[in-house]
């Protein structure tokens, strides 16, 4: 037996009609309480009628109700507002700390025990998905519902990463942005070289040269180390000679050229390609981060993306190695990508900070004008038959997957919540 079990029982009233206290007095649940997430009670604001008497107050729960000391509640204050004490095992009489005994509830033997059979079934599970053989009987609508639920708790998750950040920026929207594309830039091979460029070239000093494609350019190959050898080709020495000027007139530090990652990558993604679109990216939209926010649409946003690489590297990956021409384009997962890990993100912080709807809006439609995301994650839930129609579900679904099925908190899960409840083969 486990406490959140009896949190389970008790959030959804899982137990006999007819109920008492220890001593005998008729309990009625007028309202269970909210949990809560902090220190203190486990249910707070909890309406209980005890004989002819209804309480406001707070209700704690316990395996055993001698926890109540072995946890030194006795002591705490916090807990003198309990007018409710939940345990399975009644093994001892509980009191304040002023000396008020705290009427109590033992749940043994007053709940259907298939609830914690079945619970005990998929906490005891090695599939991919405690609930994966019966999941597919939950209704679409309360799938989406949850995956709702879902998303929201994502963003916000991610919202404290984005804060953090925008106060490391001194709480520049711009920079802020500008760091979080960064990163991205990347992919999973080069996100800390892309983050530390960032960092040491801001977008402050970019956004002074957004008007020329070439300088920005220059600044962003100069600092990132790669133009510290001698070149044969005439663009890579132009560079070489336009980032010199700007790095005495900036005092500019530059990166080592070890730290990036040229293996196992597909050429389209070498940071060199990915440099000189940032570069476009920067020149194209300049204010990136107001450009978003005040975009008509979210669909306007997409097509602030679609940049191409300096005409050079139309037949080149890297530099003085020519290969077979092709114009360096963003590709349409990439795009989503950048729009999914951060203007989503960092419209629905700046909406957060600000208490503001639209931008947050905006962030949830936008990703519901993305295509679903194509991983191992999403194709397995592809295979038990919940499929995602679009980036919002997707990410949802990843957030499930990542911040409770792997932990296998079904307690805290709406359909694992359901799936306890219900019969097998039966639609909830």
């Amino acid at each position: 037996m486990k406490e959140i079990f009896i949190a389970y029982l008790w959030e959804n009233r899982l137990f006999d009609r007819t109920i008492q206290t220890t001593d005998g007095k008729t309990i009625e649940v007028v309202y269970p309480g909210t949990r809560n997430a902090d220190a203190g009670p486990d249910f707070l604001n909890a309406r209980i009628r005890i004989d002819d008497t209804l309480w406001a107050g707070n209700v704690e729960l316990h395996v055993n109700a001698s926890d109540w000391y072995n946890h030194r509640h006795e002591r705490n204050v916090a807990y003198d507002t309990v007018v409710l004490h939940v345990v399975y095992n009644a093994d001892k009489q509980v009191y304040t700390s002023t000396g008020v005994a705290i009427p109590t509830l033992e749940i043994k033997d007053r709940f259907d025990t298939a609830l914690l059979l079945r619970y005990r079934r998929f906490q005891d599970s090695r599939n991919w998905m405690a609930c994966q053989n019966v999941v597919a009987d939950v209704q679409r609508f309360t799938w989406l519902s949850w995956l709702d639920r879902m998303i929201v708790e994502r963003l916000e998750f991610k919202v404290e990463e984005v804060l953090q950040l925008f106060e490391q920026t001194g709480n520049d929207w711009e920079e802020t942005m500008y760091q979080r594309l960064m990163r991205n830039f990347g992919l999973n091979v080069n996100d800390a070289p892309f983050a530390h460029l960032a960092r040491k070239l801001t977008f402050q000093l970019l956004l002074k040269h957004s008007g020329n494609l070439f300088q920005l350019e220059a600044m962003l190959f100069g600092v990132a180390g790669m133009l510290s050898r001698e070149f044969a080709d005439d663009y890579p020495l132009r560079l070489k000679k336009e980032y010199f000027f700007l790095k005495q007139k900036y005092n500019l530090a530059e990166l080592h050229d070890s730290e990036w990652r040229f293996m196992r990558m597909r050429p389209s993604n070498f940071p060199t390609i990915r440099l000189s679109q940032l570069a476009a990216l920067i020149h194209q939209n300049q204010r990136m981060f107001s450009r978003f926010l005040h975009a008509g649409t979210a669909g306007d946003i997409k097509p602030m993306f679609e940049v191409t690489a300096s005409s050079y590297w139309d037949d080149h990956y890297m530099f003085d190695k020519k290969v077979k021409g092709t114009t360096k384009r963003f590709g349409r997962e990439t795009i989503d990508l950048m729009l999914i890990n951060s203007v989503a993100q960092v419209l629905f912080a700046y909406g957060i900070h600000n208490n503001q709807n639209e931008p947050k809006d905006k962030a949830l439609m936008l990703l519901e004008n993305i295509e679903a995301e194509n991983n191992a994650i999403i194709r397995k839930f592809n295979e038990l038959g919940i499929g995602a129609a679009n980036a919002l579900q997707s990410q949802a679904m990843l957030h499930l997957r990542k911040q409770y099925c792997t932990s296998k908190r079904c307690l805290e899960c709406r359909i694992g919540q359901l799936l306890i409840r219900t019969e097998e083969g039966y639609r909830v």
